[in-house]
């Protein structure tokens, strides 16, 4: 009896587990970066637009493709050697990318980045539910997007700053050293399981060779299911404005459209991905209060169209387009929901896999409208250069984010053919 009730005491708990989110802090933080140099990366490789956005967008690439083996790679190896594993790659991507000679090497730098720090949050829920009371699952997994949108912030004037002081090389070089201690940390104090220090275990359940071995039956097997195809898609929209505005684009928006300087270009979008992270677990906690998904995902899929609308296509003041950034992107935390709801579209012994094919949409936007809009840009550019970097119009800026837009109305329209869950199993 008294073993089962020597549980970890609550600050190892949180170390292990903290240490994982330093890798998902690590990963948003570079997810986000070249929004803040986006002229030293022009500069510096001589590069276009499309260019400047495919690079990065490479982030994208590789971490979209890891979501599905992710769960998989992470029941075989378990969280500690997954996630030295992903601190060690994400090191030595953020060295290359910091000492590239060429764009060609930066992309690599990029794409070792992306699919490293893809282990990160599947590795953090999984130490959460061995680690941690599942009454205290709900609250590790609100710190861990809490803490990614940290280093979304970090990546915003604090990189900016430092980047003006020291320049972007040797800020991505310290980045990588860091990364690199962090891998060195993990592998020392994390441990899978609290058995592995002397405690009791959280974790209720078994793990067993079914899930591996069957993966790819379930994979296709979640995939008849429509409403994992519609909540996969939608945030393609509407995370991707996010990711597109405050990852790449929105900095040099602010600076070139509205004459701001960097750092107040980067506290802007840093206050958009602010208030998207606070939107999420508050739309998610309002939709299980009213017992249904649909209606709240679609009415704040409805402001957050309007709210991007209004900033793209009409003259504001820039406080006045400051000031609806915010609730655009509340609004836009509404991919909580989408995730929940695809959980409950799919029968339970297959909510690993919906997850894991759903938490690709958010991540397909940023990687497919970052390249589009620098595409966009660089057909209405009228051909000016400053410094080595190009210098876009309102009217460019303006067809460049119409993409967006578009992508948004086809998402809204979509999600009208999703099934109602009522926030219940629907196959169980």
């Amino acid at each position: 009896m008294s073993d089962q009730k020597n549980f970890p005491p609550a600050s190892l708990a949180w170390s292990v587990w903290g240490l994982g989110a330093l890798l998902y802090l690590i990963g948003f933080y570079l997810r986000v970066a070249p929004a803040v140099i986006t002229d030293q990366l022009m500069t510096e490789f001589a590069i276009t637009g499309a260019a400047l956005g495919n690079l990065s967008a490479f982030y994208f690439y590789s971490y979209v493709a890891m979501q599905i083996p992710t769960g998989m790679i992470a029941d075989r190896w378990g969280p500690r050697r997954l996630l030295t594993a992903g601190a060690g790659v994400a090191a030595l991507g953020t060295a290359l990318f910091a000492f590239a000679p060429s764009i060609f090497w930066a992309n690599m730098g990029r794409l070792l980045i992306g699919a490293s720090v893809a282990v990160a949050f599947v590795s953090m829920l999984k130490l959460a539910s061995h680690w941690f009371a599942p009454k205290q699952y709900a609250l590790a997994s609100g710190m861990a997007l809490l803490m990614g949108v940290v280093g979304g912030v970090v990546a915003g004037v604090p990189l900016r700053f430092l980047v003006e002081t020291f320049g972007w090389r040797p800020v991505m070089g310290v980045s990588a050293v860091l990364t690199a201690a962090l891998c060195i940390a993990t592998w020392l104090f994390v441990r899978d399981d609290p058995v592995e220090r002397g405690y009791a275990s959280h974790f209720q359940g078994a793990h067993g060779a079914h899930a591996s071995t069957s993966l790819l039956r379930g994979l296709m097997e979640v995939l008849s299911y429509r409403n994992v195809w519609i909540l996969t898609a939608v945030p393609i929209g509407f995370s991707g404005a996010v990711l597109t505005f405050a990852g790449l684009w929105g900095v040099p928006f602010l600076r070139q459209v509205h004459g701001l300087d960097p750092k107040a270009a980067a506290a802007i979008t840093s206050i958009l991905l602010v208030a998207w992270a606070l939107g999420g677990p508050l739309l998610g906690s309002w939709s299980e209060r009213m017992g249904r998904r649909k209606p709240l995902y679609l009415i704040t899929s409805g402001v957050a169209l309007l709210g991007w609308a209004a900033i793209i296509f009409l003259p504001l003041p820039l406080w006045a387009m400051v000031l609806l950034l915010i609730p655009t992107g509340f609004a836009s935390g509404n991919i909580i929901i989408g995730f929940a709801w695809a959980k409950e579209s799919v029968p339970l012994r297959l909510v690993g896999t919906a997850s894991g094919f759903c938490n690709m949409g958010p991540l397909l936007g940023g990687m497919l409208l970052q390249p589009a809009v620098g595409w966009m840009l660089d057909q209405r550019w009228n051909g000016v250069i400053q410094a080595g970097v190009r210098i876009y119009d309102a009217a460019a800026y303006q067809a460049g984010f119409t993409l967006t837009v578009g992508a948004m109305a086809v998402a809204g329209t979509i999600l009208i053919f999703a099934r109602e869950s009522h926030c219940r199993q629907m196959h169980d």
